[in-house]
């Protein structure tokens, strides 16, 4: 097993090095909207690998949050446009109405996240993403995982 992960990573890692793929910005601010409404900001780590960071709340249940993610970003072939897949966590406080009527609880989770991303020749750019998620809600007396996912769509001003 661990030859096998020892061979994806080197084949990914000859992959992004041979792509010779520019970033498409270095910085980006803006919001996100959809199941998840936040503030976000990315920043690209380095050329195909992006850091992306929203602080908002979850429309249900209703939760205020944090979620960093990690992701691989590369061209689609079409000018302007990027697809990117990664994972994350999500840290935050669901202050009502949680799962199964959990109150007033902590929330933990991990999370993939998968989209497009088009840049525009402005210096604006427009993100869709699927983020599907194990999580859970905690207290002093128990904790109750659950299916977390969030479906968005960002507005971010890009900064080179």
């Amino acid at each position: 097993m661990k030859k096998i992960c020892v061979i994806l990573l080197v084949l990914v890692m000859g992959i992004s090095l041979t792509m010779n793929a520019q970033a498409p910005y270095k910085h980006s601010v803006g919001v996100t909207v959809g199941s998840f409404e936040a503030f976000s900001y990315k920043t690209f780590l380095m050329d195909n690998f992006a850091l992306s960071l929203d602080a908002g709340f979850n429309v249900w249940p209703w939760s205020m949050e944090v979620n960093p993610n990690l992701m691989y970003e590369a061209p689609t072939g079409a000018k302007g446009l990027h697809w990117f897949a990664g994972g994350g966590l999500s840290l935050g406080y669901v202050v009502g109405g949680g799962y199964r009527g959990y109150y007033n609880a902590g929330k933990f989770g991990i999370n993939a996240i998968g989209g497009i991303e088009y840049k525009f020749n402005i210096p604006l750019t427009l993100q869709a993403d699927f983020r599907p998620g194990f999580g859970m809600h905690f207290n002093r007396d128990n904790a109750i995982p659950f299916f977390d996912w969030s479906f968005c769509v960002g507005v971010r001003y890009t900064i080179n």
